[in-house]
């Protein structure tokens, strides 16, 4: 400011921060972005890097939802953060790290779940009305198993359990559920048949 009057620098300068303050104001995200990227450069860099970044994410997780969450999160930390698009180690870093969460984050959920199982009210146990010498007999089997097949014969078959339930609370996977599930019901049958 010069004895009271403006400089045109000055003023095209407070006219720019005036329409910055507006866009952030309106928060409307198409404007915040628009000095950054048009909207078909992004989604052209995305869909150049995308299918080599899920590929890569789908190496940690299970599913392909939960590698598109975790991709898309990361380019969009990435882009926001105007790093160079051809700095590949960094936008595959920002994959890995946010996989690294989503397991850890995962594994804290699985925990949390088995520990409130676990206090829940205990799974029902056969009961088996000792009236007469099979019920007397399939009671005797089922105590003879071993613990691990024990536990997901009783929660399968009394419980009424998914192999995908049986094995959150018991945190094994299911096709380990259902092996064990089937080797029970080997046990059984061999123990139970007459011979």
């Amino acid at each position: 400011m010069r004895g009271g009057v403006c400089c045109p620098e000055t003023i095209l300068v407070l006219i720019d921060k005036i329409s910055t303050w507006r866009r952030l104001e309106s928060k409307d995200r198409e404007k915040v972005m628009e000095p950054i990227v048009s909207h078909e450069n992004w989604r052209t860099c995305f869909s150049e890097v995308a299918p080599g970044l899920l590929l890569f994410a789908r190496q940690w997780v299970q599913s392909a939802a939960d590698a598109e969450d975790i991709v898309q999160d990361a380019f969009v930390k990435f882009w926001r953060r105007n790093h160079d698009i051809h700095n590949r180690g960094l936008l595959y870093s920002a994959v890995r790290s946010l996989a690294l969460d989503f397991i850890r984050r995962d594994a804290r959920r699985a925990r949390r779940e088995a520990t409130a199982f676990a206090e829940a009210e205990p799974a029902i146990e056969p009961h088996f009305e000792l009236e007469d010498d099979t019920q007397s007999a399939l009671a005797a089997a089922v105590e003879s198993l071993p613990r691990d097949q024990r536990e997901v014969l009783v929660l399968k078959i009394w419980n009424d359990l998914t192999f995908g339930e049986i094995a959150g609370a018991l945190g094994i996977s299911q096709n380990t559920a259902a092996s064990r599930y089937r080797y029970a019901l080997t046990n059984l049958k061999k123990t139970l048949q007459p011979q």
